[in-house]
């Protein structure tokens, strides 16, 4: 069975696709432009790794705690390491990998933690 796309990852989409314009359009919104689209990345990028594992490839998958951080490395490693030394459009901030590791923990208390909570309800009420 197909699950369709959260209105929160196209919410995400939209707000980055929405950042990308202001951008080339020279308005620059400081926390918004730097920081913002670094916390939705981890949320964004392990939801579609979910969705493309359950709904395209077919498996019965949920991210854990060690997949968020293992994505939060690897994302940080890649855009704040990797990234700057290939181009000069890339920054190693810091406060980048903050916002990455915030998003991850965000994505982990409301869309892992609250499902394993929702599970145990239904279990105790049955």
């Amino acid at each position: 069975m197909k699950r369709r796309i959260s209105y929160w990852f196209l919410l995400g989409l939209a707000a980055w696709g929405t950042i990308a314009v202001l951008r080339r359009n020279g308005i620059y919104i400081p926390v918004i432009n730097d920081y913002f689209t670094d916390g939705i990345t981890v949320p964004m990028y392990c939801y579609l790794i979910e969705y493309i594992m359950n709904s395209i490839l077919g498996y019965q998958w949920k991210s854990d705690l060690k997949f968020i951080l293992t994505s939060v490395l690897y994302l940080s490693f890649l855009f704040e390491v990797l990234c700057p030394k290939l181009s000069v459009r890339f920054t190693g901030d810091v406060f980048d990998v903050l916002a990455y590791f915030t998003g991850g923990l965000v994505y982990y208390f409301f869309s892992v933690k609250s499902l394993a909570i929702n599970k145990k309800a239904n279990r105790s009420t049955s």
